[in-house]
């Protein structure tokens, strides 16, 4: 079989390299639900309609070092775990794994140098990484983890966040989304002060001069 590796599009599977699992693995499934909802539910049935075009989707979704793992698979279900074993592990090392980034979520704090969208990506990293493992982080353990460990110049936003919204009910989106309203405001009344001290600056500069 051909082994595609072009993607993804709307008729072509990502393709899986060996090293994007955890990003291959979620848009995957859902490439497969868009072909056809039942292909996913049926990729355990050897015999079934569903599992042949699950299983052409995932021999086409690898590239072809990966391939030689899965060639001799008559069953969706047997490539896929075999695919989740090669890279996520058995389950002792998922426990292990899980533990490892569940150490990772309770030590997570953003730095004084890092800029709102940067820790966003690496909460956002951390969640990923456990939901592929197989355990949600709530979203709610989530967003206070974040309101808990912001640099001292957020105190201010976060308490106003805190009195204006209903914590139980806000989504990490939004409150990224005002934190960077934040951040980018802090940015610009500085560049401001900057410019005000250098014009301070060279006005001194040329009456000492004169």
């Amino acid at each position: 079989m051909e082994i595609i590796r072009e993607g993804p599009s709307a008729s072509r599977p990502p393709v899986l390299d060996g090293k994007n699992y955890s990003h291959w693995k979620p848009r995957m499934i859902f490439f497969i639900k868009t072909l056809d909802e039942r292909a996913w539910r049926d990729a355990e049935e050897q015999a079934s309609i569903g599992n042949t075009r699950a299983l052409n989707e995932i021999f086409n979704g690898v590239d072809i070092n990966v391939f030689k793992l899965i060639n001799s698979c008559s069953t969706a279900k047997e490539a896929w775990r075999i695919l989740e074993v090669a890279y996520e592990g058995t389950s002792k090392v998922k426990i292990s794994r899980l533990q490892l980034i569940t150490s990772k979520f309770e030590v997570l704090k953003m730095s004084e140098d890092e800029t709102v969208s940067e820790y966003n990506e690496r909460v956002l990293e951390i969640a990923n990484e456990s939901l592929l493992l197989g355990k949600k982080i709530p979203d709610s353990k989530i967003l206070h983890k974040v309101l808990r460990s912001l640099p001292r110049k957020f105190d201010m936003k976060v308490t106003t966040i805190e009195e204006a919204h209903d914590i139980t009910k806000l989504k990490l989106d939004e409150l990224f989304g005002y934190l960077l309203t934040f951040e980018m405001a802090i940015s610009h009344r500085e560049n401001k002060k900057d410019k005000g001290v250098a014009f301070k600056s060279i006005y001194e500069d040329e009456t000492t001069i004169n």
